[in-house]
């Protein structure tokens, strides 16, 4: 799902999560709530007027899990759930 620019072009930032961080904040910022609205992308999360698809929620949503599974030690050895 990740979308750039560039054929070649690559991410600095090498975190586990950076790529999940980079699809949705790509997605916030072409969503109607930030190019119509001018709202910032944590405004348009956090207000769930209906500008913004749910692709992006769905994408958070995995971040969140994403970011929680460097911090659950569990995880961390026995991978996440269904694989």
């Amino acid at each position: 799902m990740m979308r750039y620019s560039e054929p070649g072009e690559k991410l600095k930032d090498k975190s586990r999560c950076a790529a999940l961080r980079a699809d949705l904040k790509m997605c916030l910022l072409e969503s109607d709530c930030c190019k119509i609205h001018k709202r910032t992308p944590r405004e348009c999360l956090l207000k769930k007027d209906g500008t913004v698809p749910e692709n992006c929620y769905l994408l958070k949503q995995t971040f969140f899990e994403c970011k929680h599974s460097l911090i659950d030690g569990r995880r961390r050895f026995r991978g996440p759930k269904g694989y």
